[in-house]
């Protein structure tokens, strides 16, 4: 048995505003968790949608440097 994947049909899957908003808030959930200084990017790729939690302010990346904040927060978007 053979199984044919529907590339456009994925592709719109991954891609809807639906799966946007989805890692949008699980984002903002590490964020959060991870403390204050951090911002939240949500956009399309070509084939999907990516969501990055960057530090942003000095404090926020002192925090990442020394204490792995942001690393350790990876579980709160679970």
């Amino acid at each position: 048995m053979r199984i044919k994947l529907n590339k456009k049909g994925i592709i719109a899957l991954l891609t809807s505003s639906e799966v946007s908003a989805d890692l949008g808030s699980r984002a903002k959930a590490i964020a959060a968790a991870a403390g204050g200084g951090n911002e939240v990017q949500v956009t399309r790729n070509r084939d999907r949608a990516v969501a990055f939690v960057r530090t942003a302010t000095p404090q926020a990346q002192k925090a990442e440097a020394t204490d792995r904040a942001l690393t350790r927060a990876i579980d709160a978007g679970r």
